[in-house]
């Protein structure tokens, strides 16, 4: 009997603006300042995910990357603006950037995406669809107020306007230094 391999994966779109970058990683060591308990996420893997994919046996990947293959769309330009937190600014588990232009053409794409993963068998997205950029996790208590207070400091900061011309599908590789991710597929713009 074989054993199927199962890959953890997720579609996203890829944060590409060295610009941008520059500036959420200013906005992190602000963050760093506040002496909570951190996870920053790397620069060179910045990405909004569409949908968390998790780990699914390779045939299906291949499913997947067929459902992508069907999804149109015309580039757009999205705008990072603002940190905020999940699940809120009393109870941080995880800081992002978020959207505040190119937002639908974003969720028409996952609109596209979602039903036709629920025919091949995965299991809906329970949480919907908030599309932001992560860009740390809070791993313990420590400081959460002085975070907050930072995080609701920069509700407004502006990242800059990025256009979106490819959504991917990613591989993601756990290790003990971090997720490294590849790109298994890519669909580009209309």
């Amino acid at each position: 009997m074989t054993i199927t391999e199962r890959i953890r994966s997720f579609i996203a779109v890829d944060l590409d603006d060295v610009g941008i970058k520059q500036k959420i990683v200013t906005a992190q060591k602000d963050l760093q300042q506040t002496g909570a308990d951190l996870k920053l996420v790397e620069p060179e893997i910045m990405h909004l995910t569409l949908r968390f994919l998790g780990e699914i046996p390779e045939p299906t990947v291949q499913n997947v990357k067929n459902i992508l293959d069907e999804v149109r769309f015309q580039s757009f330009e999205t705008r990072f603006s603002g940190l905020g937190a999940f699940p809120n600014l009393n109870r941080i588990n995880v800081v992002w950037v978020g959207i505040v232009h190119g937002d639908d053409e974003l969720r028409s794409i996952f609109e596209q995406v979602e039903p036709k993963l629920r025919q091949i068998g995965m299991t809906p997205d329970n949480k919907g669809f908030s599309p932001h950029l992560t860009i740390a996790r809070v791993r313990s208590g420590r400081n959460k107020t002085a975070l907050g207070d930072t995080v609701s400091k920069m509700k407004d900061l502006n990242f800059g306007n990025m256009p979106v011309t490819s959504v991917r599908l990613k591989k993601s590789t756990l290790t003990p230094k971090g997720p490294i991710y590849t790109t298994m597929h890519e669909v580009k713009s209309t």
